[in-house]
């Protein structure tokens, strides 16, 4: 069985202009609710939508754009990207709230990826 998209988030240098941009461009709800301004996303999209993230880099190289994938086990999933080649970029940690937890991998390219269970 396939594990869906299940929360997308943009980290920016500039989270405020980040979410303006997007805010504007595709018609979203994101108001900076969040520690550190932190904003959740609303697509505006329906039921069955996923939402995101849009927030400031902590550090050089972090702006991007991550997907996170819901899956079952986290720790499981996380040694299985390993065993096939990815690399741990942080362990699983809960999620504020009762948001359950995220871990975060590297492909074998580099890219990360989230995980959440």
């Amino acid at each position: 069985m396939g594990r869906p998209v299940a929360f997308f988030e943009i980290i920016s240098a500039d989270a405020e202009r980040a979410r303006g941009f997007y805010t504007e461009l595709f018609g979203w709800s994101a108001p900076a609710e969040q520690e550190g301004g932190y904003a959740l996303v609303d697509t505006n999209a329906g039921e069955g939508a996923i939402g995101g993230g849009i927030g400031a880099a902590e550090g050089p190289g972090e702006a991007g754009v991550k997907i996170y994938v819901q899956v079952d086990d986290l720790e499981k999933t996380l040694a299985e990207a390993v065993r096939l080649g990815g690399a741990t970029l942080v362990e699983p940690s809960p999620l504020p709230g009762d948001y359950g937890r995220f871990a975060v991998f590297a492909d074998p390219d580099g890219n990360p990826v989230g995980l959440w269970g």
